[in-house]
């Protein structure tokens, strides 16, 4: 029974599981996305994200135990000289899974993870919707609504006398179009 058990051990001993994310974990980095089965993704994020937090924090003894995740000079210098400026104001999420259906040979769940502010289609659709965020039907409507309680405002006292003077009158039914043409 798995009870409790929150890692996924990828039917892996774990020193080749050990491995294996750390090679993903560095061509996620160098690569910014990858294409990988569903669980090997959500492993991944489980083991990446501590890193870029700590990538947060130029220190050597960040960089070092960071290499003794990662392993790859590479992949330690792109995260601390690029990732890590980026996602500096972030509070942390730095991956996204996409999941891309299901695998021609055996049918495995696939998905792709990758880095979240290194998309740049998805990040040029952010800047365009938020240019496209004020139509004019909604500038119209807003100036209507403005002016309306600028009037209101301007003359609150004579509304109301206006309201008072006024003795309710009852509402009669419509009369029916037939009714109106025998008329």
């Amino acid at each position: 029974m798995r009870h409790n058990k929150s890692i996924n051990h990828l039917g892996r001993k774990s020193g080749h599981r050990k491995a294996m994310l750390s090679n993903m974990a560095s061509s996620l980095i160098l690569h910014k996305r990858i294409e990988t089965t569903l669980a090997k993704a959500k492993a991944l994020r489980v083991f990446v994200e501590p890193l870029i937090t700590k990538s947060k924090d130029d220190t050597t003894h960040s960089r070092r135990t960071v290499f003794a995740y990662l392993k790859q000079k590479e992949a330690v210098s792109e995260l601390f000289r690029v990732i890590a400026p980026k996602v500096a104001d972030r509070p942390g999420g730095y991956t996204r899974i996409l999941k891309l259906g299901f695998r021609q040979g055996d049918a495995a769940d696939m998905a792709m993870i990758e880095l979240v502010d290194f998309n740049e289609a998805i990040l040029g659709a952010a800047k365009a919707d938020a240019k496209k965020s004020t139509t004019r039907r909604s500038r119209r409507a807003g100036a209507k609504a403005e002016t309306k309680e600028v009037a209101e405002v301007a003359e609150p006292e004579a509304a109301t006398e206006v309201k008072a003077a006024e003795p309710k009158a009852k509402k009669t039914p419509a009369k029916p179009k037939a009714a109106k043409a025998k008329e």
